[in-house]
């Protein structure tokens, strides 16, 4: 990941048409041909943004942040009244332990005890990351309720204590716990693979979405009714952010799905992938990558080869095309460059949170500090060098003084 540019922006008003402006010099500047992907923040402006861009650059496509989209997924998932109930009471339990140092300390002296995550405000996964870890802390809080130690404090018969113990002790708490946390779990693993840097994350999305609505569905047994309100959390925000024509194609491109059982083939899936063809500094001869693809999908050549077929679960899908895919030449040249791209703009953000510290106002103020400490003691050598040089008896506290 390098850092190209910024732009104090603070003084314009972020129109689309302004910040395209601002998009458009960056790709002049590194050139339309060597760019296939720009992914943005989520806002209106942002969207505009890419349907500008792709007016303006046809080779180039838009997508929103992947990472902010789940988020977004979650925060509707944990927005549910039975959802957000569950969290407050799990955050109940959560402010209680911790508030109260007498009952931490005695959950801190179990064996196997570990710290309860504790829910983030602005990042949703913390919520069900905390379902999660009540979840896990559940034998010892509810060692501590029943225990003469917790009943025989007047805490206990506290109204907080009160409610808190009766949190604990109700089963249906703990089943509710573990459903949603199940429910969920597609989807925070996916959060953490888009949000990271060090592998991309393009191939994986529209796997990742397909296996998160099949696992909804199978918690609540493929009943229609059951399923419906969460399903369609997730098609909203997928269908209008993400469902774009590169997620389908990386999707076909991995071998890892396309050689498994579980592949689904649509129609949006080929008719993304020949779109594609279309574009010249993607593909060079859409004739031939078309050829490629039937030895892709027959398994001939180079990639029906033993060692290249167990090589499929051990290096990243753009590594393995780099490697294997040279029976393929025309279709090779652009499944790398998709299945090395990126879904999320996160990596960005802590990019620009770390340039942050390079100028800040503390760090100016240390630096500030740290250049006064330098003249000090400067002055202080000088001043006792002086006093040497004229051979007379001073107090070290004298010399401080001045």
């Amino acid at each position: 990941m390098s850092f190209v540019k910024s732009v104090d922006a603070s003084d314009m008003i972020k129109t689309a048409d302004t910040l395209f402006k601002l998009f458009a010099e960056v790709i002049e500047w590194v050139g339309s041909s060597n760019i296939v992907h720009v992914v943005t923040d989520n806002a209106a402006n942002y969207v505009s943004i890419g349907k500008l861009n792709h007016e303006k650059y046809p080779n180039i496509f838009w997508s929103s942040c992947a990472a902010h989209c789940i988020n977004l997924i979650l925060k509707d998932i944990a927005s549910m009244p039975h959802i957000a109930d569950l969290a407050s009471r799990a955050s109940k339990v959560t402010v209680f332990v911790y508030n109260h140092m007498i009952f931490l300390s005695q959950l801190r002296k179990r064996k196997y005890w570990k710290e309860i995550v504790q829910p983030g405000v602005t990042r949703f996964a913390t919520i069900f990351i905390t379902l999660k870890s009540i979840y896990d802390h559940k034998e010892h809080l509810q060692a501590l309720v029943v225990d003469k130690y917790f009943t025989s404090h007047k805490l206990s018969k506290s109204v907080n204590g009160k409610m808190v113990s009766s949190i604990i002790l109700d089963s249906k708490f703990w089943d509710d716990c573990i459903t949603t946390v199940m429910l969920v779990g597609p989807l925070i693993k996916l959060l953490r693979l888009v949000d990271a840097d060090e592998k991309p994350s393009l191939g994986i999305m529209y796997e990742g979405m397909q296996k998160a609505k099949i696992a909804i569905k199978t918690m609540f047994r493929n009943i229609k009714s059951a399923y419906t309100p969460y399903t369609s959390i997730l098609k909203m925000l997928w269908d209008k952010h993400l469902k774009r024509d590169l997620h389908a194609v990386a999707y076909f491109l991995n071998l890892d799905f396309f050689y498994s059982e579980g592949f689904v083939e649509k129609a949006n899936i080929l008719r993304s992938l020949l779109d594609l063809f279309d574009i010249k500094t993607l593909c060079d001869n859409s004739v031939a990558a078309m050829q490629d693809i039937q030895l892709y999908r027959d398994q001939k050549e180079s990639f029906g080869r033993e060692s290249a077929l167990k090589a499929i679960k051990r290096l990243e899908p753009g590594e393995w095309w780099r490697l294997h895919g040279r029976s393929a030449p025309n279709l090779q040249k652009m499944v790398i460059r998709l299945l090395h791209q990126t879904t999320s703009s996160s990596g960005c953000e802590r990019n620009w949170s770390l340039f942050e510290q390079i100028h800040s106002k503390r760090r100016n103020r240390l630096e500030h500090q740290r250049l006064s400490d330098i003249v000090y003691v400067t002055y202080n050598l000088r001043l006792q060098s002086r006093m040497h040089r004229k051979k007379k008896n001073y107090d070290p506290i004298d010399v401080q003084k001045h």
